[in-house]
């Protein structure tokens, strides 16, 4: 039961990043990679900060830690080029789609055992995910757009395995975003034409970077060890979910019965899929 509420704060965590998200990009308050440069550097700093309080120390990590930035980075940048031109529901759809994919596979490679039951959970929730935010209006999706969505999700995928063998879940957290940070502000100054940043939207930004993202990644890779890569594949489906219902809440967007419907299959899959066997 611990680790179900672990993993449900983690959920409404990383859901609340796609609240937040929406409420400054979607009000024009700042433009999609701006928010998530910001996003990057104040969880960077307010982590390094955690560290040096607890007296953690600054470890380097090795190889592993160069697949994680390398993770984080492209899950940060090839979700905001994506939304740049891709329907926000198809795009959750591909970035959770390939997460999947990604995770799934490495449990597989690491001989993880994945129950008859975890993918019967895992194909009822995913299939209620595709009811949710499969687009009905027929319009042309663009490649590019929906490629980098899938990048986005095989990195975030490739960050969530390697939190599986890390020992100091908040140490490593704090390496990452350090050592993304960086890098984050030399891409945005090359690829960023135009940016919007007004008070409202850095506020956004720099809650999302130090809370939903900082804390909430930290107790990701907290929890991992113990859900396992496929698990923790099938828990990540709730997100859009959990999102949607926040957006109903603080950003007065309207419930349906599709939502409500779908709902139900993807909850109902997670809950099949986090038994142990």
């Amino acid at each position: 039961m611990k680790l179900l509420f672990l993993t449900t704060v983690t959920m409404m965590a990383f859901a609340a990043n796609s609240v937040l998200n929406r409420a400054a990009v979607g009000t024009g308050d700042m433009d999609a990679l701006s928010f998530g440069v910001v996003r990057l550097v104040a969880g960077a700093v307010a982590l390094a900060a955690l560290v040096v309080w607890q007296n953690r120390g600054f470890a380097f990590g090795g190889a592993g830690r160069g697949v994680s930035v390398a993770g984080l980075l492209i899950y940060i940048f090839g979700f905001s080029l994506a939304y740049r031109g891709l329907d926000a529901g198809l795009g959750a759809l591909i970035l959770f789609g390939v997460v999947q994919m990604t995770m799934f596979g490495g449990a597989i490679a690491a001989r993880e055992a994945v129950p008859t039951a975890r993918w019967l959970g895992a194909g009822l929730a995913l299939a209620g995910l595709v009811w949710l935010l499969t687009p009905g209006d027929g319009a042309a999706i663009s490649v590019t757009h929906a490629g980098a969505m899938a990048l986005a999700g095989f990195g975030w995928g490739l960050y969530s395995l390697q939190g599986r063998k890390e020992v100091d879940a908040t140490q490593a957290t704090a390496m990452n975003f350090i050592f993304a940070a960086p890098v984050a502000v030399v891409v945005f100054v090359l690829l960023s034409a135009e940016s919007t940043i007004t008070g409202a939207g850095l506020a956004l930004a720099i809650v999302s970077g130090v809370i939903t993202s900082g804390a909430g990644y930290a107790l990701w890779y907290a929890i991992l060890p113990d859900l396992g890569a496929s698990r923790a594949a099938v828990a990540q489906l709730t997100v859009p979910v959990i999102a949607m219902a926040g957006g109903m809440v603080f950003l007065s967007e309207p419930l349906t019965m599709r939502f409500v419907g779908a709902a139900v299959l993807v909850i109902g899959g997670v809950l099949v899929s986090m038994r142990k066997s």
